[in-house]
């Protein structure tokens, strides 16, 4: 069976490519994490096209010493759960799940990308990995610019 790909080109369009089998497991139980913080992308962002919809950001008890130190340990896994918005009545809710994203520290295994191994699973579904082994251009193009933040674009609200 051949499994798609959606590599986003500059944060901007996605393009379905073959993928690789999955380096970066399925987090289980990651909505028992820490949650990190949630944001709405609307029409009119940049990333709209591609990141569009409800962001709640989790982070395993590693991560969340790595945002507290500034040092995050290998083991470190952040989740990026992505789901559509929808309007009901006077309300934004949350839609069906787009994607579940999947950051892991271990700086030797994921050296080439940061020390972060990156995955992502359509409609956050563990049987459904689509970045496989082109983390590189799928992800971390992307994530490149922010080093300076451990290559995060998110940090910790108390």
């Amino acid at each position: 069976m051949k499994r798609l790909m959606f590599a986003c080109l500059g944060g901007l369009a996605c393009v379905a490519q073959a993928a690789e089998p999955a380096s970066v497991p399925y987090p289980q139980d990651y909505r028992d994490w820490r949650h990190v913080k949630s944001m709405e992308l609307k029409p009119g962002h940049a990333l709209y096209a591609t990141f569009g919809g409800i962001h709640h950001l989790y982070a395993n008890p590693k991560a969340v010493r790595g945002y507290r130190t500034g040092q995050f340990r290998d083991g470190a896994v952040i989740v990026f759960d992505l789901l559509e918005a929808k309007t009901e009545g006077n309300a934004m809710i949350e839609g069906e799940r787009k994607v579940l994203g999947v950051m892991v520290r271990d700086a030797r295994r994921y050296a080439s990308t940061g020390g972060w191994g990156f995955e992502a699973f359509a409609g956050g579904d563990a049987k459904r990995p689509v970045v496989g082994g082109d983390a590189a251009k799928a992800c971390f193009q992307c994530h490149a610019p922010q080093k300076a933040n451990n290559y995060l674009f998110s940090s910790l609200r108390d």
